[in-house]
C-alpha cells in the first residue's frame, strides 16, 4: 500500500505518510479516551453498587454496558437552559475550555512502544516533547479556567464559590505536584514523557522515589475534584458547584472533561513513577514483553487499577473540611515535597560521585517514604487530638456560660453576688395525708393514708 498516492475527488494527491501516521494516532487517542469514558462511567457504577451491595447499571446492553453511552445521548437531547442573568459568550465557552484541554494533555503520553503501522515503525505516542511534562502541567492548568468561569458566568452564588473553590484548590495542589515531578526529573535526567519511561527499564521509580510517588497521587486526586477531595462540587454545601446551572451538552461536557482529566493524570503517574508502558515483573521477564503490541495492554492493566483504586476512594472515604482540605496542601504536602526534593539532590549527586550504588538508594529511599508515612499518621493523630481538645474547650466555656447565667452555678450552693437574688425554682407538691388540695377545677379533695388492716 502507497500512502503517499492518494486519489481525492477524482485528483492524484501525494500527502506524505508522517502527516497520517498523526492523524491516524490523533484519532485513535481521541477515540481511546471516549471509549475509556463511557467504560469507566459504567465501571464506576459498577464497582460502588458492589461495595454498597447495590445491583448498579444492568438494564441496556449485556450488564449494562451501553447505559453510559445511553445517559451521554439523553444530556445531549434534553433541553438547554440558560440563566437570564447569565454571561452568555462566557457560559458558552466555559464547558469547551474545560474539554479540550483535557485532551491535549493526553498527546505526550506514550502508550506503547515502536509498532509496524502499514509498514511504517512509529512510536505509540501522538508527540514526543523534550518538555512533555511540562506541556502537561501549563495545560492542565488551562482547564480550571473553564471551572472558574463557568462559576463566574452563571449569575448565581453557589456556583460562583465552587469555582473560586476550585481555583484554590488548583493553585495548591498544583505546587505539590510540580515538586514531585522535580524529583523525577532530577533522577532521570530528563522531561520528556519518552525518556522517563526509557530510564526505568531496570526499576521504577515508585521504589527510590516513593515519596515523590505518594505525594504526586495524593496531589491527582486533588486536581481532578475526585472524592474525597470535590469541594468545588460539594453537594451539601453548594447544591452543584461550578456547573449547578448547567445543563444538557454543556452539562455533559464537564463529566467528559472530569473523566478525561482522571484517565490523563492516571497516565501521568503510571508514566512518571510505575515505568509507563513496560511489563511488570515477572512477565517482564519474557524476552518480547516489551515489543510489539504487547505494552498497550500493560499500559491499559496498569491504568485500570488506577481507575479502581480512584472508585475505591470515592466508595469509601468521607469528604474533608476545606479547611483541612488546604492544611493538607500548604502545611503537608508542599514542605514535605521542598525537603524530599532536597534529599533527592543530595543522593543523586553522591550516586553519580559513585559514593552510593542502586541498592543503596533503594533503601535509603523506601526508609523515607515509611518515615513519611509515619509523619502523616502522627499529624493526622495530632489534629485528631487537638480537635478533641477544642471540642472540649467548647463545652467547658458552655457550661460557664450557663452558670454565669444565673450566678448560682445551676442550683449549686453558690453564695449570692451583691444585687443577685436565688431564682425560685418551682417543687412540686407534696402529698401528704389529711392534707385538701384544691385541684384544677376548683373541688377540694381530701388525701388520706389507708392503715395497713384496710380501715381509713
Amino acid at each position: 500500500m502507497n500512502m503517499d498516492h492518494w486519489v481525492i475527488n477524482g485528483f492524484d494527491t501525494h500527502i506524505p505518510w508522517w502527516f497520517l501516521l498523526a492523524l491516524i494516532k490523533g484519532v485513535g487517542a481521541f477515540a481511546i479516551l471516549v471509549v475509556l469514558t463511557l467504560f469507566n462511567i459504567w465501571f464506576e457504577r459498577r464497582v460502588v453498587s458492589w461495595m454498597q451491595m447495590r445491583i448498579g447499571p444492568n438494564r441496556v446492553g449485556p450488564q449494562g454496558l451501553l447505559q453510559s453511552l445511553a445517559d451521554g445521548v439523553k444530556l445531549a437531547l434534553k433541553e438547554d437552559i440558560v440563566p437570564t442573568n447569565a454571561d452568555k459568550p462566557v457560559f458558552w465557552a466555559a464547558p469547551v475550555l474545560s474539554v479540550v484541554p483535557a485532551f491535549l494533555a493526553f498527546a505526550v503520553i506514550p502508550w506503547g512502544g515502536q509498532v509496524s503501522i502499514f509498514g511504517h515503525q512509529t512510536t505509540l505516542q501522538l508527540v514526543d516533547l523534550p518538555i512533555g511534562v511540562l506541556y502537561v502541567l501549563a495545560v492542565s492548568s488551562i482547564g480550571i479556567y473553564g471551572i472558574v468561569l463557568a462559576g463566574w458566568s452563571s449569575g448565581s452564588t453557589y456556583p460562583l464559590l465552587g469555582g473560586i473553590r476550585s481555583s484554590a484548590q488548583m493553585i495548591s495542589y498544583e505546587i505539590a505536584m510540580g515538586l514531585s515531578f522535580a524529583g523525577v526529573f532530577l533522577y532521570a535526567g530528563t522531561m520528556s514523557t519518552s525518556g522517563i519511561v526509557a530510564a526505568q527499564a531496570q526499576t521504577w521509580y515508585i521504589l527510590p522515589l516513593c515519596v515523590s510517588g505518594i505525594i504526586y497521587i495524593i496531589s491527582m486526586v486533588g486536581e481532578t475534584n475526585r472524592a474525597p477531595f470535590d469541594l468545588p462540587e460539594a453537594e451539601g454545601e453548594l447544591v452543584g458547584g461550578f456547573h449547578t446551572e448547567y445543563s444538557s451538552l454543556k452539562f455533559a461536557l464537564f463529566f467528559l472533561a472530569e473523566y478525561i482529566n482522571l484517565v490523563t493524570v492516571s497516565c501521568l503517574a503510571i508514566t512518571m513513577f510505575f515505568g509507563g508502558w513496560r511489563a511488570p515483573w515477572p512477565i517482564s521477564e519474557w524476552h518480547g514483553a516489551n515489543q510489539g503490541w504487547y505494552p498497550m495492554i500493560w499500559f491499559l492493566v496498569k491504568l485500570m487499577i488506577f481507575v479502581f483504586v480512584f472508585i475505591w476512594l470515592r466508595g469509601t472515604l468521607p469528604r474533608l473540611r476545606y479547611d483541612q482540605f488546604m492544611r493538607l496542601g500548604w502545611k503537608v504536602l508542599i514542605p514535605v515535597s521542598l525537603v524530599w526534593l532536597l534529599v533527592v539532590a543530595v543522593i543523586r549527586q553522591l550516586k553519580n560521585a559513585g559514593d552510593m550504588t542502586e541498592s543503596h538508594l533503594i533503601w535509603i529511599c523506601v526508609g523515607a517514604g515509611v518515615l513519611f508515612l509515619v509523619v502523616l499518621a502522627l499529624l493526622e493523630a495530632r489534629e485528631r487530638n487537638q480537635l478533641a481538645r477544642a471540642l472540649r474547650q467548647r463545652a467547658a466555656a458552655e457550661l460557664a456560660q450557663e452558670e454565669d447565667s444565673d450566678g448560682f452555678g445551676g442550683g449549686f450552693p453558690i453564695p449570692p453576688m451583691p444585687g443577685q437574688a436565688r431564682p425560685v425554682i418551682a417543687r412540686r407538691p407534696q402529698r401528704l395525708p389529711g392534707l385538701a388540695l384544691v385541684t384544677a377545677n376548683g373541688h377540694a379533695s381530701s388525701i388520706e393514708e389507708e392503715t395497713s388492716d384496710g380501715q381509713q
